[in-house]
């Protein structure tokens, strides 16, 4: 190296990796050493929270892209990546001395910026939006991205822990999705553990725990079964390699205490892999294997034929060793091998030559697709969840009946598979036969199934406003409301209509004047970009705007610009004699009001022991809401009409019996309700009513109302619903 800023007092590690970027001719060591030095330059009065030289964290990023092999540009990019941001230097600088390539791909990290979990959903969703947009443009953006991540999540500990929590939650829901989305293993494997390690610190220190426990047992059972598998192979196969990994930390987080599984019934904690020449090879390989262990029915799968979406293909199978420990073996090829553990980022290390844009374009189809649905997605929380469930980790791998497959996101019902196929026969549906049967709508579909579309191509035949609660991808809800919002104008803008006025009036905005209701509504389309209120009904109508996500803007300005005075405030019907409190019906005391209809609200369920407020209804009484009700204003003297809020407390004198409405999530498991009613009837608990049913992975909800006479009486029935095995949330209705 020559003479730079480098000969400093700290080490920060370029040094050593700038004697391995030397070694290979792929890269252009005077630009990056010229790029290390901006960089450390730009950065010198900057610090970490750990202490130590900023500089440090883009020298460990770009080590970390050096090791995937990404080319000159994406290491260069690297080491300036949070110039422009936090420095002096701008874009045209690193353009005139690095090139428009390395530009790009600045900018590009520098507007992906933070994905903040913790602020509004609008805001969410545009920064992710941004991503898939910088993602379409170049990929090396996002792989930066994931480096950038990954070095930060290493470093987490110096966080303050609410932070640890906020970025682990991203990293876990957004980035290690794409990682596996782009097939980069090891990155994706590392996040995934990092996030588990911050948001359930005890969970990931028993699977530790348990893995210590059998670390000596498994290294020696792997050493052996490698060594019988390679005796098998070896004569028959050349340049061959066979190596073990035991199962990631997620991994086994994933099927322990998301799937309720026991330890011991996790089949792939050790794992065996077979490299080979071929695909033929491949196939052979399986052969001997299945010869030489019991293959455990149903855990057979073939991604050589069926690779997934992010183009891994391997042979899965799980055996039973001798010992009757089963383990899983994994087969593919060396090319296969790069792609599995490289992904996207396999391009740049193995230089796939001529041909590899096509390769690169193939494999990045589900950005396009996400950025089309994106588009087509008006709503913020849609684009988020419809993100969020499309980069789903599990999928499922579907047959036509002409042999094309199609894979989905696990849990993915008939209706979207048609509109995997096209919009035009989703919107045709009317049926569907899996495996020649006729089965439901909602029916979710299996790996290795055959789906036959039935549709009609009758006059005003179209989809169900329905079918939006029964879809599992954002694609098909997006194709869903395009059809709605073409085809449906007068009746979503009636429906439209009906739910703005349904929530203006729950959020207490009324207008005697129906011209100056109008204006107000005017004010608020022209708000969302509307020039016609007709157009803004629409919008709700379809879906493409939540009237609910709109209603903190809504209130705002009713509040600023719209509120009556105090001489212009409807006066409750109520008579409020000014007195002492009074007892009420229900074993509740209001002040201020004496023979008055006293009434729970439902939403909220209150019983005794619970801080209570009631409300004033014009005509029909008073409600008594909990205090923390999602329907009581936080501060009551600036909600629409404070004077109809009232003071109330329980009168501790009256015993009472209340209901409370509770929802108990559990694992779906023969006599998980049964137990539940068991337990209810010998505490002597009334149940009003009772309903179950099953939901996504396996897992079940059992609902039902109960009679309880004060906030302890129902704490101690939680705890004893909490201890039925299975049972592994509960929360009440409405609240």
């Amino acid at each position: 190296m020559s003479d730079s800023v480098y000969d400093a007092e700290y080490d920060d590690g370029f040094a050593e990796f700038f004697e391995k970027i030397k070694t290979n001719k792929q890269y252009d060591c005077d630009k990056i050493e010229k790029a290390y030095n901006l960089a450390r330059d730009a950065h010198k009065n900057q610090r970490r929270r750990s202490g130590e030289p900023y500089i440090m964290h883009p020298v460990a990023v770009a080590k970390i892209l050096f090791k995937l092999g990404m080319d000159n540009e994406c290491i260069i990019g690297a080491l300036l990546h949070d110039v422009v941001e936090d420095t002096e230097y701008n874009l045209d600088y690193i353009k005139k001395h690095f090139g428009d390539e390395v530009a790009l791909l600045v900018d590009g990290v520098t507007k992906l910026g933070q994905i903040p979990l913790s602020t509004r959903e609008e805001v969410q969703a545009e920064n992710i939006r941004k991503m898939f947009i910088a993602m379409n443009e170049d990929i090396r953006v996002i792989i930066i991205k994931l480096c950038d991540r990954l070095h930060n999540m290493r470093t987490l500990e110096h966080m303050p822990p609410y932070k640890q929590r906020e970025k682990s939650l991203e990293t876990l829901e957004i980035y290690a999705p794409i990682a596996h989305r782009l097939g980069i293993r090891p990155i994706k494997e590392e996040l995934e553990d990092q996030a588990i390690y911050y948001l359930d610190p005890i969970a990931y220190k028993e699977i530790e725990r348990n893995l210590s426990m059998k670390k000596e047992q498994g290294e020696n059972f792997l050493a052996d079964i490698t060594k019988q598998i390679e005796e098998k192979l070896a004569p028959t196969m050349k340049n061959i390699q066979i190596t073990s990994r035991v199962k990631s930390v997620h991994g086994i987080f994933r099927k322990v205490y998301i799937k309720g599984k026991t330890f011991e019934q996790i089949f792939d904690i050790y794992a065996v892999r077979i490299i080979v020449d071929s695909m033929i090879d491949c196939y052979n390989a399986l052969g001997v294997v299945h010869d030489m262990f019991k293959p455990l029915p149903g855990r057979f799968k073939d991604y050589i034929s069926m690779p997934k979406p992010n183009m891994y293909q391997s042979l899965h199978t799980t055996v039973l060793s001798d010992s009757g420990i089963p383990f899983e073996i994994q087969i593919r090829t060396w090319d296969m091998h790069r792609t599995a553990e490289f992904g996207i980022a396999a391009h740049w290390k193995y230089k796939l030559g001529k041909g590899g844009k096509d390769d690169i374009d193939n494999r990045l189809e589900w950005i396009h697709k996400m950025l089309e649905t994106g588009s087509e997605t008006d709503t913020a929380e849609e684009l988020v969840n419809s993100i969020k469930g499309d980069l789903s980790v599990e999928e499922v791998y579907v047959f036509t009946p002409k042999g094309d497959v199609k894979s989905l996101p696990k849990g993915a019902t008939v209706i979207d598979f048609a509109y995997a196929i096209h919009s035009a026969v989703g919107n045709k549906m009317v049926g569907a036969k899996v495996d020649g049967k006729i089965v439901n709508l909602d029916y979710k579909v299996k790996t290795g199934e055959i789906v036959e579309v039935l549709t009609s191509n009758q006059q005003g035949k179209g989809p169900s406003r329905d079918w939006l609660n029964i879809v599992k991808t954002g694609e098909s809800r997006s194709k869903i409301r395009a059809w709605f919002k073409k085809e449906k104008r007068d009746e979503n803008i009636i429906q439209g209509k009906a739910e703005v006025e349904r929530e203006l009036k729950r959020n207490f905005i009324r207008f005697d004047d129906s011209q100056k209701n109008e204006a107000f509504i005017s004010k608020i389309a022209e708000r969302q970009h509307f020039n016609e209120i007709d157009d803004f009904y629409a919008a709700v109508g379809y879906g493409g705007l939540q009237i609910t996500r709109l209603m903190p803007g809504i209130k705002d300005e009713y509040n600023r610009n719209w509120k009556p005075n105090d001489a212009e405030k409807p006066k409750p019907v109520v008579n409020i004699e000014e007195h002492s409190s009074t007892k009420n019906s229900g074993g509740v005391v209001v002040e201020g009001i004496d023979n008055c209809l006293v009434k729970m609200a439902r939403c909220c369920s209150p019983i005794p022991g619970e801080e209570i407020i009631g409300f004033i209804n014009r005509g029909t009484g008073l409600t008594v809401h909990r205090r923390d009700c999602v329907n009581v204003p936080v501060d009551i003297a600036l909600s629409p009409e404070p004077d109809r809020w009232v003071k109330a407390h329980w009168d501790g004198s009256v015993h009472i019996e209340a209901r409370s409405t509770i929802d108990v999530y559990a694992i779906d498991r023969d006599g998980v309700v049964l137990d539940i009613t068991t337990k209810m009837a010998n505490a002597h608990v009334k149940i009003h009513s009772i309903n179950a049913r099953p939901i996504n992975d396996g897992n079940c909800l059992t609902t039902m109302t109960i009679s309880v006479n004060s906030k302890e009486h129902l704490d101690s029935v939680l705890k004893i619903i909490r201890k039925i095995d299975g049972v592994y949330h509960i929360e009440r209705s409405g609240v």
